[in-house]
């Protein structure tokens, strides 16, 4: 199955994303829409009957997929549902956690201001509830245009979460880009750095 995702974009730059990082099979839109609670159906009496609990894998799932929906539309109120405030990031690059929410919004927009679309595909997702604690793994794309060009890479990710009152929420992001290893991967553009800094790669796809 396939679904809609979030991703990173150059070896040994950070790649945050929640999910994670994440896999699934479902059209975009459904992973932008916000979740929505199902009405109690009710029997024969007019009585409300209460729906059966969801799984914690399947509601894990979900939201998984409702977070990366709105990663791609740049929707950080809706993200930030499934986020801790005290959530931390580690990427691919060789440098310390990103630690806090409002931190990681200022490297989200400013590293997704680069792109024009953004598209992300997510496969193989694994989830390991554990009483009030789980943690997921999956597989993602990312796909989009970068100057003007087509703009691919993949990685992977794991994701902790902590179950606080009903909802689950990612405390922990791990995100690595997986880097090309045939001779015609493709050459990512280079851009200059801040004055007084040597150039640097293209920006990497936002972080999850």
């Amino acid at each position: 199955m396939k679904k809609k995702l979030g991703g990173s974009a150059s070896c040994g730059w950070w790649v945050y994303f929640t999910a994670a990082i994440l896999i699934f099979a479902v059209p975009a839109g459904a992973w932008a829409g916000q979740k929505k609670k199902k009405p109690a159906s009710s029997d024969n009496s007019g009585e409300a009957v209460p729906m059966p609990p969801v799984a914690p894998a399947d509601e894990i799932d979900h939201d998984i997929g409702e977070m990366l929906g709105a990663f791609q539309v740049g929707d950080i109120e809706a993200m930030h549902k499934y986020y801790a405030d005290n959530v931390t990031f580690v990427s691919s690059a060789y440098e310390p956690p990103l630690s806090g929410w409002q931190n990681y919004v200022a490297v989200y927009q400013r590293e997704r201001a680069a792109f024009q679309g953004i598209q992300l595909i997510r496969r193989n997702t694994f989830i390991f509830p554990h009483g009030d604690v789980a943690w997921a793994s999956y597989q993602w794309e990312f796909q989009s245009s970068l100057n003007g060009r087509p703009y691919m890479v993949r990685g992977q990710t794991t994701l902790v979460l902590t179950k606080v009152g009903n909802n689950w929420l990612i405390v922990h992001n791990h995100t690595s880009e997986i880097c090309p290893t045939s001779s015609g991967a493709q050459q990512q553009p280079v851009v200059q750095g801040p004055p007084g800094t040597m150039p640097e790669p293209a920006p990497e796809a936002p972080r999850q």
